[in-house]
């Protein structure tokens, strides 16, 4: 039996990815409301309009633990500056990928440097070192898979951030960075696209 908890979890990205699917229509209406919900989406990072994103990360069902409804307001906010999901790949890429698809671009130490600030262990410096790097991967196209950043995301700004879990997920980051599949988004498919083109709500 699924787990619930993971079963959420993929109903709120595969929401996201509606959104994504939405921006691209042919019906004005639907691409409208769209904008309007990542427009929302990205009021999480403003001070004082906050409450927009939370009406619609709650509507999602997340759980009740605090720590990772934080971590998908996160997430939704990072998904609204940046709505290009990975697809085409056999498994879900960290963003550790991502950014080995950047330095295949760009070959800049900067990129080796945004990797350091994102494999560091302070908790509370994380979310402002990924708005910068989802926003350096937007301006360039390189895509996100958002199903995978919000599960590594639960464990690094979870309570076990230090943990042997947090370190796996550097490690893979870390691994995935330094060994970058292709730089374009369907040369290392072997199934077809993983688009998800729901309806908004």
């Amino acid at each position: 039996m699924p787990d619930p908890l993971v079963v959420r979890r993929e109903a709120y990205i595969k929401y996201l990815y509606g959104l994504e699917s939405a921006l691209r229509s042919n019906d004005p209406n639907r691409a409208a409301n769209a904008r309007q919900m990542l427009a929302r989406l990205r009021h999480s990072f403003v001070e004082g309009k906050q409450y927009q994103a939370y009406e619609i990360v709650f509507r999602q069902d997340p759980p009740e633990d605090s720590a990772e409804v934080e971590t998908w307001l996160l997430v939704g906010g990072l998904f609204a500056l940046h709505p290009l999901n990975w697809r085409g790949s056999a498994r879900p890429r960290s963003l550790g990928a991502s950014l080995g698809r950047l330095q295949k671009k760009l070959d800049s130490p900067a990129v080796d440097r945004r990797l350091s600030l994102l494999l560091a262990k302070d908790i509370q410096a994380l979310p402002h070192h990924l708005r910068q790097t989802i926003r350096l991967l937007s301006a360039h196209d390189v895509p996100v898979h958002y199903g995978r950043l919000l599960d590594d995301l639960v464990v690094l700004l979870g309570r076990d951030h230090r943990g042997d879990k947090a370190s796996k997920v550097r490690l893979k980051w870390a691994q995935e960075y330094y060994m970058p599949v292709s730089a374009t988004t369907d040369e290392d498919s072997d199934e077809p696209s993983t688009d998800l083109p729901e309806k908004t709500k």
